[in-house]
């Protein structure tokens, strides 16, 4: 933890570094199936869920709160530049963070070419070839990406659920970076397949939006099943049974009949397929934590399902110091 907040740094290279935030300093973790079995016995939690680090202002938490947290997140920032580069910067080496409003479409904000507002831009990923800024993606299940692309210095951060996934936001997102050279990515915490299960729909829209977007290479088209969903009523790779979440929340599965075949999507997989066939190198092979099944995390799945009013937001963070 950075500074005493549930705030992780993932990686270092030059003058950029990747953060991970979470919702807790410390909580207990447990496995899909364990969780499972506790949301039964569990009664409703009727308290919001904003925790120690909240960065989200859209979740009905106290903006002066969610703000302070914000600043305090640029304040530790600046702290692990300062604690771990040898370099000399000038004056401060972040000096602001940049925030979108997410609206799960493929719209991409170009930071350098906008006019800095007090109103957030509505968009999924934004691009910056500045020092000085970071970049905040935040998230409560959906997969966030940041980019970094070292013969450039061009930064980006990606909020990727399944309808950004299907639009085609990443590679949307990897055309701006206009010179040659390798890219880096990374992906931050995100729900995993044991705890995202759905209506087929989904996976049809999944499925279509990738056709549209030539977003996956022929091959993982050809074998999208296989790679991508278990159907939950599929006999498990330990010989068990799959068991069923408590009722899914996103509006393709909502609207579905109840006679609906349900199937548990991976999408960090999926979104790194989706970066490799854009050309995009995945520059970490450690696990990736589910935000569902590890209480440090928030969740807007795991909120929906024990009834919570609401949770917070977490946000994986890219930031190019401003070094002399």
């Amino acid at each position: 933890m950075i500074n005493k907040l549930p705030i992780t740094l993932l990686t270092q290279i030059d003058d950029v570094a990747v953060f991970q935030t979470a919702a807790f300093t410390n909580a207990e973790t447990v496995s899909a199936s364990d969780f499972d079995l506790k949301n039964q016995q569990l009664e409703p939690h009727n308290g919001a869920n904003y925790g120690e680090l909240n960065l989200g202002l859209h979740v009905s938490d106290e903006a002066t709160k969610v703000l302070d947290n914000r600043m305090r997140l640029l304040a530790a920032i600046n702290e692990q530049f300062f604690t771990l580069s040898s370099q000399r910067f000038q004056d401060i080496p972040i000096k602001r963070l940049h925030w979108v409003n997410q609206i799960h479409g493929k719209q991409i904000h170009d930071v350098d070419a906008t006019a800095l507002s007090m109103q957030p831009v509505a968009a999924d990923a934004m691009i910056s070839q500045q020092t000085g800024l970071g970049l905040a993606i935040m998230t409560a299940d959906c997969v966030p990406i940041v980019l970094y692309q070292p013969t450039s210095g061009q930064i980006a951060a990606i909020h990727a659920g399944w309808q950004g996934l299907a639009a085609g936001i990443i590679p949307a997102t990897v055309k701006r970076f206009k010179e040659s050279g390798e890219i880096k990515a990374w992906i931050g915490v995100c729900i995993s397949q044991d705890n995202y299960e759905v209506g087929v729909q989904v996976r049809d829209q999944l499925l279509k939006g990738c056709i549209e977007n030539t977003s996956l290479t022929k091959a993982s088209i050809d074998s999208f099943d296989q790679r991508y969903a278990i159907h939950s009523d599929d006999v498990s790779k330990n010989g068990s049974k799959a068991p069923h979440l408590p009722e899914t929340v996103d509006k393709a599965t909502i609207h579905a009949t109840s006679a609906a075949k349900k199937i548990k999507l991976n999408l960090p997989k999926l979104a790194a397929d989706q970066l490799s066939s854009a050309g995009v190198r995945l520059a970490h092979e450690s696990l990736i934590h589910c935000s569902y099944a590890d209480d440090r995390y928030y969740s807007y799945r795991r909120q929906t399902h024990l009834q919570q009013p609401a949770t917070g937001r977490m946000a994986l963070v890219i930031a190019r110091a401003a070094s002399v």
